[in-house]
């Protein structure tokens, strides 16, 4: 017979955490770790950036279709990109694990050992967390960041005659979503990416260096996160339909699933890219490509003309 594996509810609730946030990089920021009724975080700009995800088993994610470890540097990536989206850096990460007491301990392992990875690749720490029972296994990370001494860049700042600019991956994690909900494990580029996302984490301080008016995480799908900061910002944003790029990857994979490569770019979510508008071209950092253009009205358009049918993602729809 083989070995029977160890579930949470026999390592307990203080073992887990410990094992969820010990022996992990803190990050620069951290000056008081896990282990005390609450980590201490430097903040010499006076100000915190904080945002917070909660991520569902059977919601957000599928453990038939992504390790423990994936879905653990998924749930970092969604909450370090939102605060790249406010210009900021990040610094800390809070974890908080509801799970049944059937899970297996090597699951939690795994996530925790995700979300580290990830938080390190932005220079971040897991500084603290909770556990809990729960029917489903649902995740909630909380991010914190730093300024830096600069101004957040909102939603709210574009202005008629600013550039709209992106920076990282769009389209593909629809793709591997869609790759997935067809049975297939390939190609793995594709699946990859929506497994794990990979945020431009450093172009977020890099735009607002250069002078960003606005700026969104693109979680929901790029024409619908336009949308908030036209509506934000009380403007009308174009973009210019071959300047939105659409990777031969993509159409390749399209082709042979019969489905259209430039919808998942237009209004796929979860690839985390960074969209955000600028006073003039050469403001443009190296890292953005230039899609579009913002004047005077409202809504979002490609080519003047509005986009037949849903634009991105909506809970509850």
């Amino acid at each position: 017979m083989g070995e029977v594996e160890e579930t949470v509810a026999d390592v307990g609730e203080f073992a887990l955490i410990r094992r969820v946030t010990g022996n992990r990089s803190a990050g620069p920021a951290t000056l008081l770790g896990p282990g005390d009724d609450a980590a201490v975080v430097a903040a010499p700009d006076g100000r915190v950036v904080a945002c917070t995800d909660v991520l569902v088993e059977g919601v957000h994610f599928r453990f038939d279709w992504s390790p423990p470890e994936q879905v653990g540097r998924k749930a970092a990536a969604v909450n370090l990109a939102d605060i790249a989206a406010m210009g900021a850096e990040p610094t800390a990460l809070l974890v908080g694990i509801a799970c049944p007491s059937t899970t297996r301990a090597s699951v939690v392992d795994e996530l925790s050992a995700g979300l580290a990875a990830e938080a390190a690749r932005a220079r971040a720490g897991v500084v603290g967390g909770d556990m809990t029972r729960s029917d489903t296994l649902v995740i909630s990370v909380t991010a914190l960041g730093t300024l830096d001494g600069r101004a957040p860049v909102t939603r709210a700042g574009a202005l008629p005659g600013d550039i709209v600019a992106v920076a990282g991956k769009l389209g593909w994690s629809a793709a591997g979503l869609a790759v997935l909900g067809r049975g297939f494990r390939s190609p793995v580029t594709v699946v990859g990416a929506h497994r794990v996302p990979a945020p431009p984490y450093s172009a977020g301080p890099a735009a607002a260096l250069a002078g960003a008016t606005s700026m969104i995480d693109v979680s929901d799908g790029l024409l619908a996160d336009l949308a908030h900061i036209a509506e934000a910002s009380n403007v009308a944003i174009d973009l210019v339909g071959d300047r939105v790029p659409v990777d031969q990857r993509l159409i390749e994979v399209a082709s042979a699933l019969g489905a259209d490569a430039r919808h998942w770019v237009l209004t796929g979510g979860e690839d985390h890219a960074l969209a955000a508008t600028f006073p003039n071209a050469s403001a443009v950092p190296p890292d953005f490509r230039i899609i579009g253009s913002v004047a005077r009205g409202t809504g979002v358009t490609i080519d003047g003309k509005p986009y037949p049918g849903d634009t991105g993602w909506q809970h509850w729809r």
